[in-house]
């Protein structure tokens, strides 16, 4: 779903209390190459754009990705020696053409201009939703379908919908609208007007599609209300407060977005589609003295979220929320103390509206130190007349960002372990998609629903969330290779052994992307990137393997066109050549995709993949079966994998960290 007025008006609010509290960060002493957009690079941009055009809508402006061997170089040599291009993309709808425009910032130019005339159209801007909103509370045969519920039409919210490809051969610019109504409750999403459709032209901007097919009741308000403010005792379960103190202050530097801490030093950018990025991951080998690459880039590329409900109300309902509506877009500010804890530092950026004005967003990413209780221990009883204990508190560091696309909330966090590990996390809450219904126990249910009963009237649409991360891991240098490691059972026949079997791994190297599209588990085994061309002491290849999440696979058959759309989730892990321009697993246009242009279509190339510069992609999945606890707010529901150093380090690289008491000064 998308951002909405409503939204908004909120991230407004809270943008004004989360001014307490917060802890400014470092001044920027020079430009990173790859910084997130300046206000004045956007004014910059829409000037220069305005200048050609007198009419635009920008959908999409973000930073040109630089030439990664410069941005190596420049990494080596800093800016005193080498000086890297500044360059934004520019996404634009113009005389209701498509324009793909490029801009030299340095230059004060447009290096590029082109009319794009292949299926699908730009990521929705937030301006054009916010008017289309409006339509139904003015257009009289909607007017009438809302006397005809009995409802008030002051207190009626009506919010956009994408609505996919279903086989059309030829697409415009189109959006559906549900409509919900807010009398006594902010809980809108949970109050849905069912049985009405409405069709939008966004390129018009006026109603062209309108059914009224039935009248279902519309849920109550009733114990729906989240707003600590509107809510009455008995509260609980009660909690008791914690209070965090650094007397040393906190263990990480940030100066503009590049940060360091402990072990690691790596740069956070920021891009209206992508929402954060982890960028120049490298991690300090105490016994090498040296720092060694881990990741190029890391971000969330695309989300697919199939709702599988295939009625009139629903059938459509197969969102791709960073392609669609802009996961950077849909970034809103974090809440001191609250999402992020006292200890965090926030960092501000800058997102654009329609007409490309930059718009400042307040507190978008925390950074914090977070206590995990153990990092490694050992009690040793087995020497005589000794007993040794040994234990070591484990302090990660955390990257945390919220994106809210209209029901939902995802907490996207990117966790720094000393130990080597990266380790990305989703976290789900928010409002469920609730579909009304005159059923208020399941003892009336008379067919399948498509979803759960989790109140009287409402039903709890089944549905899937598949992010894909973009992973450029670079383990000590640009080339590298995929290992898959096989998990293998061995008979033993000829009575060498008492025992009858034991298992032993069988290791092979994936020579093309065919081979590397893996399906998790069906079998054993570990997925690894390790770099051929660097060896441990001990003669092993350095690199780092994937401990996937609980794996999900879509269930959807290949040839359903929301299916064919979201193909980049038919595998878990997919490897690729580097690519400057496959950034986007979905495609760069998705509103109206029609699959063209995915992961699963560049793979069908089968390139090379051994020994090269590889992109890792990996699908992280959850099937959501709708529960009455998910209901009026659903608590966190949450996945994660981790990026584990596999042979990198020749031993324990936190074998000599100190725990936080241990360290001279502190309390003990």
């Amino acid at each position: 779903m998308v951002s909405t007025t409503i939204k908004f008006a909120l991230f407004s609010a809270l943008t004004l209390l989360s001014l307490q509290a917060v802890v400014s960060v470092t001044p920027l002493h020079f430009q990173h190459p790859l910084d997130p957009l300046t206000k004045e690079e956007y004014s910059l941009v829409q000037k220069i754009v305005l200048h050609k055009y007198p009419k635009v809508a920008f959908h999409y402006i973000g930073l040109d990705d630089p030439e990664k061997d410069a941005i190596l170089k420049w990494e080596s040599f800093k800016p005193s020696v080498i000086t890297i291009p500044r360059k934004v993309s520019v996404i634009a709808i113009i005389n209701g053409q498509s324009h793909e425009i490029l801009i030299d910032l340095r230059l004060k130019s447009i290096v590029s201009d082109t009319i794009y005339t292949g299926n699908g159209f730009p990521t929705l801007s937030v301006d054009e939703q916010t008017i289309a909103i409006e339509l139904p509370l003015k257009y009289p045969p909607f007017i009438a379908s809302v006397q005809k519920r009995g409802l008030n039409l002051s207190e009626v919210i009506c919010s956009t919908f994408t609505m996919g490809w279903f086989g059309e051969e030829k697409s415009t610019r189109t959006a559906r609208l549900d409509c919900f109504m807010k009398e006594t409750t902010v809980n809108i999403y949970v109050r849905p007007i069912t049985g009405i459709t409405i069709v939008v032209d966004l390129g018009l901007m006026k109603i062209v599609e309108y059914h009224d097919r039935n009248v279902e009741e519309v849920p109550t308000a009733e114990n729906t209300e989240y707003q600590l403010s509107k809510q009455s005792p008995p509260f609980g379960p009660k909690q008791h407060s914690l209070a965090s103190h650094q007397p040393q202050g906190p263990g990480f530097q940030i100066n503009g977005h590049s940060v360091s801490w402990a072990n690691w030093k790596f740069h956070i950018g920021f891009d209206a589609r992508a929402g954060v990025i982890i960028s120049l991951a490298s991690i300090y080998d105490l016994e090498k003295h040296k720092s060694r690459r881990v990741l190029y880039k890391g971000y969330i590329s695309e989300l697919f979220v199939p709702y599988q409900d295939p009625t009139e109300e629903f059938y459509f309902k197969t969102f791709f929320d960073a392609g669609e509506y802009g996961f950077g877009l849909s970034t809103v500010s974090l809440i001191p103390n609250r999402d992020c804890p006292p200890n965090a530092q926030f960092i501000d950026t800058y997102i654009h509206s329609a007409d490309g004005t930059p718009i400042l967003l307040k507190n978008a990413i925390c950074v914090f130190e977070q206590y995990n209780s153990i990092m490694w221990r050992h009690t040793e009883t087995g020497i005589p007349n000794e007993f040794i204990e040994e234990s070591r508190t484990e302090v990660n560091l955390i990257v945390r960002s919220v994106v809210t696309v209209g029901n939902y909330d995802n907490i996207v966090d990117w966790e720094f372990k000393a130990s080597g590990s990266i380790k990305p996390a989703i976290a789900l809450s928010g409002i469920l998609e609730i579909k009304g219904t005159n059923i208020k126990h399941k003892d009336e249910i008379k067919e399948d629903l498509h979803g759960i009963l989790v109140s009287e009237n409402s039903i709890g649409i089944y549905h899937d969330h598949f992010y894909i991360y973009y992973l450029d891991l670079d383990i000590d240098g640009t080339h590298n290779s995929f290992e898959k490691t096989s998990l293998k059972t061995v008979r033993i026949t000829d009575g060498s052994s008492k025992r009858k079997s034991y298992w032993t791994t069988e290791t092979e190297t994936a020579k093309t992307e065919s081979d590397a599209k893996i399906t998790l588990g069906l079998a054993p085994g570990e997925l690894a990137i390790v770099n051929p061309n660097k060896k441990t002491a001990v003669g092993n290849e350095v690199g780092y393997r994937l401990i996937p999440a609980i794996p999900a696979h879509p269930l959807l058959v290949e040839d359903d066109y929301p299916q064919i759309r979201g193909a980049f989730t038919n595998y878990n892990v997919w490897v690729t050549p580097y690519n400057r321009t496959e950034k986007w697993a979905g495609g760069l246009f998705v509103d109206h995709s029609r699959g063209e242009d995915t992961l699963a279509v560049w793979t069908k190339k089968n390139r090379d993949i051994v020994n090269k510069d590889i992109v890792m992609w990996h699908v992280v999945g959850i099937h959501h079966v709708p529960a009455q606890e998910d209901f009026p707010i659903m608590p966190l529901l949450s996945t994660a994998f981790e990026l584990r150093p596999t042979n990198f380090f020749d031993r324990n690289p936190v074998l000599k960290t100190l725990s936080p008491r241990d360290v001279v000064g502190c309390p003990k």
